[in-house]
């Protein structure tokens, strides 16, 4: 809740320094050429309402009560990890996939879930936990966060482009910091989360062009169901990918590719 407060008033903070100094913002409102301050506003609102979106909402909980009949179509193990205590192994579905029992929420863990520590639950398709979303990113989220980072890149861009309209300078430099030190601050800052939020963008677009997430991305050598494979067993082209992870086309379990996958290889060595 405390991050959340603080990027929602970061984020009008930023938007008022913009307004209040000699800027091409600025003086578009005082020429009464409203359009463009008005798009501004609307992005940044854009924004801030999809941060909210992604930040509240449930990234993909499995359901504490599932039973494993309930989610037999969409299951798989991961590997324990050397800092986590081991989870049980309790069933075999068709193409010799391994069922896991979670030991932190004692619910079998669909393919490609994770525990969250922070969260205290299992999410669907597990990318990683987002501090600054106080959230997990997972299967039901995950799309909104790239669009956020996309809609929150040009909102940065378009905000450093108008404090540096503002900047004007000159000497003597102790009477430049006092009227433009805080659009200057506001520049830095603007410049950092501009480069931050643009390499986020990029690293989840690359990977979901790959269908991979984050964690499988770091960690596939110690997950149970990559670290024998060769290459990503969930990859079908980032035209395929790109459409499934935005518009949910082609749909199916993720283990039909996954044993879709180890019988292709399996042929193969035949």
């Amino acid at each position: 809740m405390l991050v959340r407060t603080g990027h929602t008033v970061l984020t009008w903070g930023i938007t008022l320094v913009l307004f209040l100094h000699d800027t091409e913002l600025r003086q578009w409102e005082e020429q009464g050429e409203l359009f463009l301050p008005l798009t501004f506003l609307l992005l940044v609102l854009g924004s801030l309402l999809l941060y909210l979106a992604v930040s509240l909402m449930d990234p993909g909980y499995v359901a504490t009560q599932a039973q494993p009949q309930d989610v037999l179509h969409n299951w798989d193990p991961v590997a324990p990890e050397e800092d986590e205590p081991k989870e049980e192994q309790t069933a075999m579905v068709p193409q010799a996939i391994p069922l896991r029992r979670c030991r932190y929420c004692l619910v079998l863990q669909p393919l490609r879930a994770r525990h969250c520590r922070e969260c205290r639950r299992c999410v669907r398709r597990y990318d990683h936990h987002c501090p600054w979303m106080e959230n997990c990113v997972g299967e039901r989220n995950h799309p909104l966060f790239v669009a956020y980072l996309a809609l929150q890149l040009v909102v940065l861009l378009w905000g450093l482009c108008l404090a540096w309209s503002g900047l004007q300078f000159f000497r003597p430099w102790g009477l430049w910091l006092r009227s433009t030190g805080l659009l200057f601050t506001t520049f830095l800052l603007l410049s950092f989360f501009a480069l931050v939020v643009g390499l986020l963008l990029a690293s989840h677009l690359y990977l979901v062009a790959r269908n991979t997430t984050t964690w499988e991305f770091i960690s596939s050598h110690r997950i149970a169901y990559l670290r024998q494979r060769t290459s990503n067993p969930f990859d079908r082209g980032p035209t395929r990918n790109l459409a499934h992870f935005f518009c949910g086309w082609p749909s199916g379990p993720w283990e039909t590719l996954w044993a879709g996958e180890e019988e292709g290889g399996s042929s193969q060595v035949v």
